[in-house]
């Protein structure tokens, strides 16, 4: 009798337990940034509108966009590839531009993705030491990353040049600093 009521104590504890560790309900469908799978590494566009991050949603990490503003995913044509894992993006002021790690028949790639030509160009990828944390600046134009070739963690700078379109946010003057 005893080790029933204790069974029955037991089983109540438990319950209680269990309820009280129920979240709140996530909304989640096609158009919500919510999801079940492992959603990270987000980051915002200077503008506020839009979020990237790395998802595992199609059954391999890629990279997502969400518009804030229109509660909608962006549509990135050509960005992902199945055969590779992306990782750290970054976005300049309106998005416009993406740069992310990836992994490219083995070697770490700084990619960038031009929403508006709506392809990716791999900018940078050594022959050996490692790579990460790629960050773009926020009209576009450089580049920096963490490099691991001397044996020991370096900050590594790309400029893409004076003849790209830079990424300004509406009413900001370009700088004449450089």
């Amino acid at each position: 009798m005893r080790i029933r009521s204790l069974t029955l104590g037991l089983s109540l504890c438990l319950a209680s337990l269990m309820a009280a560790c129920d979240s709140p309900t996530i909304t989640i469908g096609p158009t919500s940034l919510n999801s079940r799978y492992t959603d990270e590494q987000p980051v915002l566009s200077a503008n506020g509108r839009f979020v990237a991050f790395v998802s595992n949603r199609n059954g391999s990490r890629d990279v997502w966009m969400y518009d804030l503003q229109q509660r909608q995913f962006v549509d990135l044509p050509g960005l992902n590839r199945p055969d590779a894992i992306a990782r750290s993006p970054s976005v300049s002021n309106t998005a416009r531009y993406i740069t992310y790690l990836t992994q490219i028949q083995g070697r770490s790639a700084i990619v960038l993705y031009d929403r508006i030509l709506r392809q990716p160009q791999v900018l940078y990828q050594p022959y050996q030491g490692p790579i990460r944390r790629p960050r773009i600046s926020p009209d576009g134009r450089y580049i920096v990353f963490e490099t691991g070739m001397r044996g020991q963690w370096d900050v590594g700078a790309i400029d893409r040049g004076i003849n790209i379109e830079l990424d300004l946010l509406d009413g900001v003057a370009p700088s004449s600093e450089f």
